[in-house]
């Protein structure tokens, strides 16, 4: 799969709910950043495995339904198997029916068609000022 491809389908997983991520999509080895996570939250985890486990725990744990990816602009790089991708992702709070949303860049690294890493940088502010209305 090309860094688009596997930008689509990751974008697919968050809008119907799903874990971000497929086994099948990442490589062995692969790396999850994100620089600026929230407290409490680490800001790296390696290994396909454990990507998998934490992705799923978070999702199930997340109280917000994703309704919309906007605003999406992809980079191309020198290296093909890099892409930088910007992107808003919209919400819904499951308790409280409040919309709102967020702004993201990510940077993603495939190997042999998979992701090998992924590294986000979140508005985590108006992440927090969303899950706090």
């Amino acid at each position: 799969m090309t860094p688009r491809e596997i930008f689509d389908r990751m974008r697919s997983h968050w809008l119907a709910g799903r874990s971000t991520f497929d086994a099948e999509l990442l490589t062995e080895d692969v790396v999850i950043e994100t620089p600026f996570a929230a407290p409490g939250r680490p800001a790296r985890t390696e290994g396909r495995q454990r990507v998998l486990e934490y992705t799923e725990a978070g999702r199930a744990a997340f109280p917000v339904r994703f309704d919309d990816c906007r605003n999406v602009t992809i980079h191309e790089t020198a290296d093909p198997e890099v892409i930088i991708v910007e992107y808003e992702l919209v919400g819904t709070h499951n308790r409280t029916g409040t919309t709102a949303a967020a702004p993201f860049i990510a940077v993603l690294r495939t190997r042999d068609g998979r992701l090998a890493h992924w590294r986000e940088y979140q508005h985590t502010l108006a992440i927090a000022q969303a899950l706090a209305a």
